[in-house]
């Protein structure tokens, strides 16, 4: 017996060391970590176990026979995080630089299945050089697998892609259709087709980096959701990251307690607006005075910047805050700041996380780029997100809040459950300038008549009183009760019962 054990224990070293010393020097050169040493970074000590260490592909060709290295390039199992499970799959660089070939992609496969059986997050350790040339269409077919299992997933569990190195051609959609993409500035990259190949097809010089890095993927194209400076900072926040997320879709977010009260009263904030309406002012200022603790987990705080998103807690409970920004573009709503918060919307609530939503929004952005792009099908993404959405719905309007843009952002309408409004709220059709020269054609070109009749307008519409007298808006606040009136109605709707009528699924304008 004690040979039999000896032998298990070779194999296991020769396992642990996947494609060897050499390669794993080189991959610490590179300033990265090994897929072993994420793990053990990323869950919590000694609770790492692992399946399918001794797995080895079965491809015959190109002498592929005699280079089996025993894992086949991916490292899976479960573990915990601050004591909750979770599954994990760490792609390893160094043997056969992570490509995937059918028994990598089987070993994904099963944790996925595994995870969605016992309801328990899935974060992917992205490090991959693509599809295994050797295997042909049969790596192909294992990305297919992986991806048909991402969609059923997709709602019911938390998925989260961390993409560590390299990440090219099919092995991007994994990521995407994943609940969030973590990357690592300077070391990791995705994109359909890179460098080289856009070269001989375009004709344009770019680099990797510049085609796909984090920086790129967290300000331009909005595929990356947080963007960190190495893998050792990245790992760690995602450790804090799940803290905010529920096991599954029959679960509520966890519940932290807090030393911050419910009912803090913040009077700072009766001063945060502008005298002048045409004055922009920070929203995340007004967030973080209000969520516990002025902790706020911002995600793509670099894209479509006019509207935030992110994870909070109050009192102790996760909440996702969606608010337009005055300081850019003057809060407008435009083609990406619609898809950004839309997406968001829709995995609040499909995980039983209550929204937050702080309104200061003139309106849509206008132009003819906007319209050419398709500002009427992505703007109806927002507005269908929050229109579908089940959850206990909050909804602070702090200025503006005009036209189209009013209904879209949790208005009444659209099923919000508490709607409050500071008594700087003006909600109405549009400004009051553009709505008298609309009104008063014939006044155009006497300044005093145009100037008087505004500001009759301003009295008289834009405020929250005439949409209160219609019980649009629940209340009128004091700002500096604005943490209060929240954590009581969040208290109040925490056994919200609310469906949708049945079907197959919805047609959201895609």
């Amino acid at each position: 017996m004690k040979d039999i054990v000896d032998q298990l224990e070779e194999k296991r070293q020769r396992a642990r060391l996947g494609g060897g010393q050499a390669r794993i020097d080189r991959q610490h050169e590179r300033g990265k970590l090994t897929a072993r040493e994420r793990i053990e970074l990323l869950l919590d000590e000694n609770s790492f176990e692992e399946w399918d260490a001794f797995v080895e592909h079965r491809c015959t060709d190109f002498g592929m026979e005699d280079n089996k290295v025993l894992g086949d390039g991916v490292v899976t199992g479960y573990g915990t995080i601050n004591g909750r499970m979770v599954f994990v799959f760490s792609q390893d660089f160094t043997v056969f630089g992570g490509s995937l070939s059918e028994a990598h992609a089987e070993k994904i496969c099963k944790i996925l299945d595994q995870a969605m059986k016992v309801g328990a997050p899935v974060i992917g350790l992205n490090d991959s050089g693509g599809a295994r040339i050797q295997e042909g269409v049969v790596s192909l077919g294992g990305y297919a697998e992986v991806f048909q299992r991402n969609v059923l997933a997709s709602g019911v569990i938390p998925q989260i892609s961390v993409i560590m190195g390299p990440c090219a051609g099919g092995a991007v959609y994994s990521p995407a259709m994943t609940d969030f993409i973590f990357m690592v500035r300077d070391s990791s990259y995705m994109f359909v087709t890179g460098p080289d190949v856009v070269k001989t097809v375009t004709h344009e010089v770019i680099t990797a980096e510049e085609l796909g890095g984090a920086k790129t993927h967290s300000t331009v194209s909005g595929v990356c959701d947080c963007a960190y400076d190495n893998d050792v900072e990245t790992l760690a926040m995602v450790r804090r990251f799940v803290n905010y997320l529920p096991s599954n879709n029959r679960e509520k977010p966890p519940y932290r307690p807090t030393p911050d009260a419910p009912g803090r009263v913040e009077m700072s904030l009766d001063t945060l607006i502008p005298d002048s309406p045409t004055k922009p002012y920070d929203m995340k200022e007004a967030i973080y005075k209000i969520v516990d603790d002025a902790e706020f987990w911002e995600l793509q705080p670099d894209h479509a910047r006019n509207i935030v998103i992110g994870l909070a807690r109050m009192d102790g409970h996760p909440v996702g805050v969606v608010a337009n920004q005055p300081l850019v573009q003057a809060g407008c709503l435009d083609i990406e700041s619609s898809i950004k918060a839309g997406r968001f919307v829709r995995f609040c609530d499909a995980f039983n996380i209550p929204i937050l939503t702080f309104v200061d929004v003139p309106g849509f952005m206008p132009g003819s780029a906007q319209e050419y792009g398709g500002i009427i099908k992505h703007g109806a993404k927002l507005l269908f997100a929050y229109a579908e959405a089940t959850v206990p719905k909050i909804t602070v309007i702090t200025r503006k809040a005009y036209g189209g843009a009013y209904d879209v952002m949790s208005s009444k309408h659209l099923r919000g459950d508490v709607n409050l409004a500071w008594p700087s709220a003006e909600i109405a059709v549009m400004g009051p300038k553009g709505a008298v020269e609309i009104i008063f054609r014939g006044d155009i070109g006497d300044e005093d008549k145009i100037a008087e009749r505004t500001e009759e307008y301003r009295q008289k519409f834009a405020n929250p009183f005439i949409a209160a007298s219609r019980g649009y808006i629940d209340d009128v606040i004091a700002p500096h009760a604005t943490r209060k009136r929240i954590c009581r109605s969040l208290a109040m709707l925490r056994d919200k019962r609310l469906e949708n009528p049945w079907r197959k699924h919805d047609n959201i304008p895609l």
